[in-house]
Parts: C-alpha cells; structure tokens; sequence
C-alpha cells in the first residue's frame, strides 16, 4: 500500500515544558510521512523559544497566535494540514513510534472506518508510569454508547481529513468537550475501530483543563441535550433514557465526593427518573449512604 501524508496537529497553551516532547514523538513515528502542525496560542511562558529548534524543519509548521482558546487553535491547526490522514498530539503527551504504522492500513484498509483510536498508557508529570484504568472501548456504530461515555481518547485518534471537513471540524461555540462533540457527530455516519493497545502515554498532571471537573460536566450537559435535539431518532428513547441516567449519576458522585450530599442526592433521583433500574445507580446510592463515595 501507498504511504499518504499524516497531518497531526499540537496546540499548545503554557506548556513550554513537553510540548517538544509532543512534536519529537510525532517525527520519531516509525511511518515516514508526517507533518506536524504546532498552534502557540497566545503563550506567555518560553514556548516561542522553545519552538525555534523547528526552524527550517520541513516538516514541522509552527503557528504563533494570540490566546484563541483551544477550540480555535486545533481549528487554525486544520486549516493547515495537507494530509490524507489527521491526528492530534496535544502538547503534554506523547505518542509511541509505531502509532501510525499500526492505523494507517486500518484506514486504507476500510472506506466505512471515521475513527481509529487506541488505548492509552498513562503518566506523570515526570513521565513515570500511572495505574491503567480500566474503560471499555468499542468499534462500529457506536452513537449510543458515546452518549453514555467518552471512551475515545483523543490524542490516539487517527480521522481522514475529508471527514473532518465534512463535520465542520471542532465546534467553536465549546469551551470544553469539543472531541467528544466531534466523534458524536462522526457516530453518525461512520464506524470506528479501536486498537487494543496503548498508542499514546497520557500525561496526567495539575495543568490540565481536565481537572475542572464541575465546569466539563456542565458542559457535558449541554452537550448531551443539544446532540439529541439536532438528532431525533439517532438513538432509541431507552438509549436515550440510559445517556441520561448515566450523566446524572456521574455527577452525583463526584458531587458526593465532593462532600454536596444534597446535590448529589438531587442527581441520583433525577437519575432514578430515567432509568430506575440502574445498578449503577443503586451502587453509587448504597455508597452515599455508606460515606463511600
């Protein structure tokens, strides 16, 4: 099979200190044609210096701009790539070398595959190895069980341009959540295929948007109510019912942990409302009573 050119975009906020290990991991993928597209946007830190080892790099386009948000950078980032093929490589992990080469012929392998993704290994901010978690992954059609979880890990996905193209790319309207609106609006039309190995070491750190727990979730919320209004019908009303009777039972246990019984006993009924059923409702209930959470 030919080898078409890989586009993997990096936008990188603050973070000075790995995003050249982000772009070194790209350009050390055993797959030989790749271009990697770097958004500064708008960094105070020492990026910019750090980001002039690239100069003269053919294969590394640098693009400095003012503070966009992340949703803007990946968009200008897009904009920019040549390749038959995209991936992302935010600027605080790092891929394996053989990333590409495993998905890549996936893709080529089968027109009706939007997404390749893979598992990853997850690190530190030092790089040193974290305990793995355990999530269920998926291939195929799989619009309803991405309403119940964001098991598609960004930075190990591999999408054809055309399709990014098709969807618009990241919607600019979200802060947060803005892959896993992307991958519900690709779940429409395409199936997705998961390579069940670690593709990328997710670094797990104090720096990361991630951590603003309260704020993703409402997001989330948004997010759930306006994919099923655009899209009547996509799911079953019991798909639905699970979607939402999930979310809210997420939410109530990180409200519990966070020591908002009220808060988190309010979800758990609104939960109960969808889906009375639910053993992991009624886990996560017994766990609130027993201080548990």
């Amino acid at each position: 099979m030919n080898q078409p050119l890989v586009s993997v975009v990096t936008a990188s906020y603050q973070m000075a200190q790995y995003v050249c290990s982000a772009v070194d991991s790209v350009l050390a993928q055993d797959y030989p044609h790749v271009e990697v597209i770097v958004v500064n946007d708008g960094s105070t830190d020492n990026t910019r210096d750090r980001l002039a080892k690239y100069d003269g790099n053919e294969r590394v386009t640098v693009i400095h701009q003012e503070n966009q948000g992340q949703t803007v950078a990946k968009n200008n980032g897009l904009a920019a790539a040549r390749g038959e093929y995209v991936g992302f490589c935010d600027a605080d992990n790092i891929w394996r070398p053989r990333k590409l080469t495993k998905q890549v012929p996936l893709l080529q392998a089968n027109p009706r595959i939007g997404v390749v993704y893979g598992d990853i290994h997850l690190i530190d901010g030092e790089g040193k190895s974290l305990p793995r978690l355990n999530t269920r992954r998926y291939s195929g059609r799989i619009t309803a069980k991405l309403l119940i979880d964001n098991f598609v890990t960004f930075n190990t996905t591999l999408v054809p341009r055309r399709i990014l193209e098709d969807v618009g790319g990241f919607d600019e309207s979200l802060r947060m959540a803005i892959d896993y609106n992307l991958w519900l609006n690709i779940s429409l039309n395409h199936e997705f295929l998961y390579v069940d190995e670690p593709l990328v070491d997710y670094r797990i750190w104090g720096g990361q948007m991630s951590h603003r727990t309260g704020e993703r979730m409402e997001n989330f919320f948004r997010l759930l109510e306006n994919f099923l209004k655009e899209n009547p019908g996509v799911v079953t009303p019991s798909e639905a019912r699970r979607a939402w009777a999930h979310s809210y039972t997420t939410r109530g246990l990180w409200l519990g942990q966070a020591k908002r019984k009220r808060e988190a006993w309010q979800d758990f009924f609104r939960a109960f409302s969808y889906r009375a059923y639910d053993r992991r409702l009624w886990r996560s209930m017994v766990r609130l009573i027993l201080n548990r959470t």
